[in-house]
């Protein structure tokens, strides 16, 4: 989690220089009036009042000075804690892992990452430009009362009903904040979802019925924004009319004492000056908006932050073929038993194929194999050593994984397939193993083709998807890999994995008999259960199991 005085706190470098800045100026307002006063007395006396003046325009120079540096401070605080706060968040989500992130939408997480981090970001200048902006007012009334204190008096009841319109605005406009934000989180998220469909939302004809789902909830969050303005109009207006009031109490006041000589034309006309500073404590609703935005920022990141990483141990593997054991796993989400009790011992080296009905758990099996996901009980081992126990680096290298609908990342092809830290030679070698090769070498830059602009069928992300996992060096699972590939090039790639150099483990969900029949051992999953493993041909002779082909 992450509050929002850690967020300020962040900002610290910057924060004094920011704080600095706002004495100056509040100096600067404060200075002002007095001087102009004595100028005046000075102008009306018949005495010198240039030095008056010069002085005037020092503090006013010097109050500009400060708001240029107030300017670029100001942005380079947000800039770098928006930054800070950004690379938590990203580092909090890839570390979660996909049990982590399953709560959250895609679209959202993004909406929360730009722009709510941003919001959040000026909790720190706007806190300390809140606090700073309560030393004009303090100061006018201490300076009021020097003057005479039935001004400060006056003064000092109008401020009280400001310092009460901002109370109210502040409360109204927190929860307010918070909502329009998830609302925008909701929009990002079904905005997302329908870019990751928009082929099936073409070829479907229902653009304009997905177009009124997005949509659908602008008039929730125009009913948020409207109600945000409404409070600000109303407390815009609440202040409009009190600090004229104040204005009007302190002058006729002073016009009393003028009259009756206590106090001088310029201390009257410094006077006016203070009212206005003290009724000028309503336009404060722009910071206070500020601060409140920067709240329901600070919330939402925090729910992300609240992500549970998956954690690693320290071990590494010992040296081994890839055995891999299940030792009474069970996966429960939701209430709902996705593997119950599953016990196997896999040899090391073996191509072993996971079959099973829609929803008998295979893809949940394969995860726990490859640690995309804890087993809620139970334990899986590799070599020997439980998975929770190995490092992070150790187990990625050791495990690699391939899915049915592979999400590539990089910029180009070649970065799909390995980090720029590995040598091209592997990457070529991983792209060739994989029959990778054969078409990405027709494109017109090869491995260095644009993955963006990269004319791709299913079935070839998904080799590129194999490739990436090919450089794994001890178990590869492959989630239902091969699925969109053409016979020819499925039967290829599964001699290849039959035949592997390399001796790793293959952990292979399929729907094809082809496939199962090229496996040494398969595993036949029912309804969360193992309900056997042995060879395809001997799995064979059940009607049930030929049934799951179909």
């Amino acid at each position: 989690m992450i509050t929002f005085a850690e967020v300020a706190k962040h900002s610290r470098g910057w924060l004094p220089v920011i704080g600095l800045n706002a004495l100056i100026g509040s100096g600067v307002t404060l200075a002002l009036p007095t001087i102009l006063g004595r100028s005046v007395d000075a102008i009306v006396a018949g005495d010198a009042y240039t030095r008056w003046l010069i002085a005037a325009a020092g503090v006013i120079g010097l109050g500009i000075a400060a708001s240029i540096v107030d300017a670029f401070v100001g942005a380079a605080c947000v800039a770098e804690t928006t930054a800070w706060l950004r690379h938590r968040l990203v580092r909090q989500i890839v570390h979660g892992g996909p049990e982590g992130t399953r709560s959250f939408e895609t679209g959202d997480l993004v909406s929360r990452v730009s722009a709510n981090a941003t919001d959040a970001a000026q909790a720190g200048p706007a806190t300390v430009t809140a606090i700073a902006a309560i030393a004009p007012p303090v100061g006018s009334l201490t300076l009021l009362a020097v003057i005479d204190p039935w001004l400060a008096a006056a003064f000092f009841g109008g401020v009280l009903l400001v310092i009460l319109v901002l109370w109210t605005f502040a409360k109204r406009t927190a929860d307010v904040s918070l909502a329009y934000q998830e609302t925008q989180g909701r929009i990002a998220a079904l905005l997302s979802e329908s870019l990751t469909g928009i082929r099936t939302i073409a070829a479907a004809g229902t653009t304009a019925r997905e177009e009124r789902r997005i949509l659908g909830l602008l008039p929730e969050l125009h009913k948020h924004g409207v109600f945000t303005w409404s409070i600000l109009a109303r407390s815009g207006a609440q202040a409009a009319i009190v600090g004229p009031l104040v204005l009007v109490a302190v002058l006729a006041v002073g016009g009393l004492q003028l009259a009756a000589g206590r106090i001088t034309a310029g201390e009257l006309f410094a006077a006016s000056q203070y009212a206005v500073l003290g009724a000028g404590l309503g336009n404060l609703t722009g910071v206070i908006g500020e601060i409140a935005r920067a709240k329901a920022g600070v919330h939402r990141a925090g729910e992300v932050l609240a992500i549970e990483s998956v954690p690693h141990g320290t071990l590494a593997l010992p040296k081994g073929t890839g055995h891999l054991t299940f030792n009474g796993v069970s996966v429960i989400a939701g209430g709902i038993v996705l593997l119950h009790d599953v016990n196997l011992d896999l040899p090391g080296g073996a191509t072993v194929a996971v079959v099973g009905p829609s929803g008998a758990g295979k893809s949940v099996l394969a995860a726990v194999a490859a640690r995309l996901r804890d087993p809620s009980t139970g334990q899986v081992s590799l070599d020997g050593v439980p998975l929770q126990a190995v490092s992070r680096h150790a187990l990625r290298s050791a495990v690699g994984c391939a899915f049915e609908r592979p999400q590539l990342v990089g910029r180009t092809i070649g970065d799909a397939i390995a980090p720029e830290t590995v040598s091209p030679v592997r990457t070529l070698a991983a792209a060739r193993a994989t029959h990778a090769h054969d078409f990405v070498s027709r494109l017109p830059d090869g491995y260095f083709t644009s993955l963006r602009k990269a004319p791709m069928s299913g079935g070839e992300r998904q080799r590129l998807g194999l490739a990436r996992a090919w450089s794994a060096d001890r178990l590869l699972v492959l989630d239902d890999a091969t699925s969109s590939l053409d016979t020819a090039t499925e039967r290829q790639i599964s001699r290849t994995l039959t035949e592997d150099r390399h001796h790793r483990t293959r952990l292979i969900v399929t729907h094809r008999p082809a496939t199962a029949a090229r496996a040494d051992l398969v595993i036949w999953l029912d309804h969360g259960r193992v309900r056997a493993i042995g060879p395809h041909t001997d799995l064979w002779q059940h009607t049930s199991y030929r049934e799951v082909f179909g």
